[in-house]
């Protein structure tokens, strides 16, 4: 292996290595923060987020952003010490690189098509390792100098070489422990789902006085819904194939209960999905069956199940297709006829996004407290209780 191939094979297992880190740091601060909102979300097209809480996101449990910062650390230390000027087995190095970034590539393409064709999201960070294992791959290529149908004779001679070095073998044990103990530690979907729903921590005087400083300054919108007596109103736009709006969901749970049947606060849902057959101010929206699910919480209203419906679509949002809601219609949301009454529901979601567009929201989830425009996103629920506590003290 020449000088030239081995810096180039280091330079692009860097580069991946640097980009699944970057990639699997903001997936923890998804999983584990329901507020957090990453770098590399832009819109509903460039999104990280969508990628990442998607059913893509893993695979057998593992996150494919963990999975890829262990798949680079081996291409790496393999360079660097096999490929070493004292490596008896630095011949045979670009051998095994090609061999893991074939295997590399085919995942590659398969997480490639699962973000641009299924959930037409870009990830700037996943295209990164894709750039990095394409070019291992290529680079590996052009580096091996004997057929790859040899390399399993080779493969005996070359361990041993590598493993008769002690500190291989530290490296290679610090490898597994260090891949095992993060598998296992790392949040799933269901800490993430418990970490929404954690109890409210109460804002300190100091954060309370600089909240209600900034809400002054926020501009105050027409609404346009009735609020039926109540004293606080907060309207919520959300598509049920959001990520953030499943954490809002959960997080908002608290603040739901708390409020729940003293007339002085009203919580209104509002569709806005991210797909151009019920909202054209989203056509290139990658939600297809988010369509779908708001009309299906829209009927189950009728039958007594819409909470019971919304539970459903969101645990199952990274699954979700349009036959999938509507068998689930049927079962969950007791709906007999969901394409007699779809035209009809349409309308109310329809209805529903072009108010959305009418008062400014770009994104999901996006709230309104009393006409004041929320920051987008999972704002922490103390600071909501917080801003809804001024408003009750307020009306007073």
């Amino acid at each position: 292996m020449s000088i030239l191939s081995r810096r180039l094979l280091l330079a692009f297992a860097a580069l991946g290595l640097a980009a699944a880190s970057a990639s699997s740091v903001v997936h923890y601060k998804l999983l584990t923060n329901p507020g957090y909102t990453s770098f590399c979300d832009v819109n509903a097209t460039v999104s990280c987020t969508q990628a990442y809480l998607s059913r893509y996101g893993s695979f057998l449990g593992v996150p494919v952003a963990v999975a890829g910062v262990f798949y680079f650390l081996l291409v790496l230390l393999l360079v660097a010490i096999g490929g070493s000027d004292t490596s008896r087995a630095r011949e045979s190095v670009p051998a095994y690189v090609f061999a893991l970034s074939t295997v590399g590539l085919a995942f590659a393409l398969y997480l490639a098509w699962a973000s641009y064709v299924q959930l037409k999201t870009f990830c700037m960070l996943c295209a990164a390792t894709y750039v990095a294992v394409v070019a291992l791959f290529i680079i590996s290529g052009g580096a091996t100098t004997f057929p790859m149908t040899t390399l399993p004779r080779r493969a005996p001679r070359d361990f041993r070489t590598l493993f008769s070095s002690p500190l291989a073998v530290v490296l290679a044990l610090l490898y597994i422990v260090g891949a095992g103990s993060v598998i296992a530690y790392f949040p799933s979907e269901t800490a993430h789902a418990q970490t929404a729903a954690a109890p409210m921590t109460p804002l300190t005087d100091q954060q309370r006085a600089e909240l209600v400083k900034w809400w002054d300054l926020q501009p105050r919108v027409d609404m346009s819904v009735p609020p039926d007596g109540a004293k606080v109103l907060l309207v919520g736009f959300s598509d049920f194939q959001c990520p953030h709006c499943r954490s809002a969901h959960e997080s908002y749970k608290g603040l739901n209960a708390k409020y729940s049947g003293n007339g002085q606060v009203r919580f209104i849902a509002r569709h806005f999905p991210l797909e151009g057959e019920c909202n054209p101010n989203a056509p290139n929206g990658s939600h297809l069956a988010a369509c779908e699910a708001a009309a299906a919480v829209v009927m189950a209203r009728q039958t007594g199940k819409a909470a019971v419906m919304e539970d459903w679509l969101y645990e199952h949002q990274t699954t979700l297709t349009p036959s999938m809601v509507r068998d689930a219609a049927k079962d969950v949301g007791g709906i007999a006829d969901f394409n007699g009454g779809y035209a009809k529901a349409l309308e109310e979601v329809k209805a529903d996004a072009r108010m959305g567009a009418l008062l400014g929201v770009a994104s999901t989830p996006t709230y309104f407290l009393n006409g004041r425009k929320l920051p987008p996103g999972v704002v922490p629920p103390e600071y909501i209780d917080a801003l809804i506590t001024v408003e009750l003290q307020r009306a007073k």
